[in-house]
């Protein structure tokens, strides 16, 4: 048992990916097992006008810590909880004064670990200078705590690698953990629509970083996983790579869900039929079409990386979808498929907003979107969406509706949180090129909603080993995907589409049950124990 655990990560009360919900839904786990020796540290990046929604500050947590010791470097600090399951204590580190100092730290770092600083660009300045905050952040409390024996220090993704080589050099007595969600270089081979699968065997990580202007963040994700002392991933697909592009083979401690989350009973029937009722009233509002209560409403959600995510592969197989549909004379029920997927989004369309709030059924111009973007023209999910004329007309029976931003329930159109909006789906799509875990469909089948995700995923590959193909026994669909079977993917995820669509109400009512199933068996108290292997290691 660690008499103290420090887990940093830039998301840390700081949505932007998927590690936040790992970090969030995993807390509740850890306070049961370490009761408030758990401290999670994430980046100060908030204003008066402009604060966390999840952290909740408290002068009086870490209080003797906090009156007796100076950072140095003029570092700041606020204490308080996070507000999640769990509420463990979290620490925000102010860091941004740093950025223009750290020059002298990159030349430790090259010296000590031959971390080339030199090529960094993006956010590579301000990640490492808060991780290098956070270390030192760390060190001030383990010199406080002159007691503790047992310290594990756990971080976060290559963002926080600079943190874990401070912490390596100056405490000694402190043992670290290095996460990597998905590899720097990896991602880059894939995002950069380079064959990651089928010629990994002769990729060699430091080549590739050169070819792909990637040196600074592959050089520091490679220096801090040799560096830790338990270099660990996600999933068994993703510790293939880090052997190839990294050169060390990682303990896999897999992502999993905290069930609380999750709405019970009449409180699941109820969220539902709001999620649903809403979600129709957008579709309604923009595109001028009365649709009835049994429509079929998909979606895909995510970070916005085309490729890597199967955005491009989801809009081509609805676009199959599409034909079959309007081929078949008996499929008369409508289907809305959405893209939940973050984009640079300028403002709520005041068009769509007024139609909602005086309950106006009429096509609007663009009804394909439900905000104004910056540069649209050079949006990716707009663009394809315009490739394949989608352009939900009056005759149409499947409609295509983007709502490119994150549901947090302030969008300003939606305004449902994504768990909320979630649980009033009827089916998922996630086709993951590159995908190290994928938490997007395990959050799916968690509210009772099945999914259909690639062999290519972690979690997809982790179902493949659980419950083997049936869908109608795990709630999830995995297809074969390969880097040269892209064409054949699309129409197999049309077909499975189309299967879903003419599903009796009772095999539906199977799927769902049988997606909750799968799902308790990714919960965090079954996966801890990854994670505490790792600590005991």
């Amino acid at each position: 048992m660690p008499d103290l655990l420090f887990e940093t990560s830039w998301e840390v009360c700081n949505k932007v990916g998927g590690i936040y919900a790992v970090l969030s839904t995993k807390a509740k786990t850890l306070q049961s097992l370490y009761k408030d020796k758990v401290i999670f540290i994430g980046p100060d990046v908030w204003a008066p006008s402009n604060e966390s929604p999840v952290f909740d500050e408290c002068h009086s947590l870490l209080d003797d810590w906090r009156k007796s010791v100076s950072i140095p470097d003029g570092i700041e600090v606020r204490t308080g909880r996070w507000n999640v399951p769990g509420r463990p204590l979290a620490i925000l580190v102010k860091f941004q004064h740093l950025q223009g100092k750290i020059n002298e730290f990159y030349g430790q770092m090259w010296e000590q670990y031959r971390v080339d600083s030199l090529h960094g660009y993006g956010d590579y300045d301000e990640a490492c200078a808060f991780a290098y905050a956070s270390a030192r952040v760390i060190e001030s409390i383990v010199n406080h705590c002159g007691e503790a024996k047992h310290i594990v220090a756990h971080f976060d993704e290559w963002t926080t690698g600079m943190g874990l080589l401070y912490v390596k050099s100056h405490l000694p007595q402190v043992r670290t953990v290095f996460t990597t969600h998905a590899t720097s270089i990896g991602r880059s081979i894939a995002g950069n629509g380079k064959p990651l699968y089928d010629y990994m065997p002769g990729y060699h990580g430091n080549q590739m970083a050169d070819e792909l202007n990637m040196q600074s963040k592959h050089s520091l994700e490679k220096a801090a996983a040799h560096a830790a002392d338990a270099f660990t991933t996600v999933s068994e697909v993703t510790a293939r790579e880090c052997e190839q592009l990294l050169e060390r083979r990682p303990l896999v401690t897999p992502n999993a869900f905290e069930q609380r989350f999750v709405p019970k009973g009449k409180t699941y029937a109820a969220a539902r039929e709001q999620a649903r009722t809403r979600l129709l009233q957008v579709a309604q509002s923009l595109t001028g079409r009365v649709l009835p209560s049994d429509t079929m409403l998909i979606a895909t959600s995510g970070r916005c990386e085309f490729r890597n995510k199967g955005i491009d592969l989801y809009l081509d197989a609805i676009n199959v979808m599409r034909t079959l549909i309007h081929s078949n004379v008996q499929a008369t029920r409508p289907v809305v498929a959405f893209v939940l997927v973050p984009s640079w989004v300028d403002s709520p369309r005041a068009d769509l907003v007024n139609s909602l709030n005086n309950g106006l059924v009429s096509r609007l111009p663009l009804p394909i979107v439900t905000h104004n973007l910056h540069e649209p023209n050079h949006d990716a999910v707009l663009c394809k969406m315009r490739d394949v004329n989608f352009a939900n007309k009056p005759d149409d029976r499947l409609l295509v509706i983007d709502v490119p931003c994150y549901l947090s329930g302030h969008d300003g159109v939606i305004g449902l949180s994504y768990y909320d909006a979630l649980v009033g789906l009827d089916l998922t799509v996630f086709p993951s090129y590159y995908e190290p875990w994928g938490y997007t469909p395990l959050e799916s089948i968690a509210f009772g909603v099945p999914t259909i995700t690639t062999n290519l995923a972690g979690f997809g590959q982790w179902v493949l080993d659980q419950c083997g193909h049936d869908a109608s026994k795990s709630g999830v669909t995995v297809l074969h995907r390969t880097d040269s079977n892209y064409s054949e993917t699309v129409h197999a995820l049309a077909a499975e589409l189309m299967q879903y669509y003419h599903m009796s109400p009772a095999e539906k009512l199977r799927r769902n049950r049988a997606a909750q199933v799968t799902s308790k068996m990714a919960q965090w108290k079954q996966f801890i124990a990854y994670y505490q292997d790792a600590y005991n290691k």
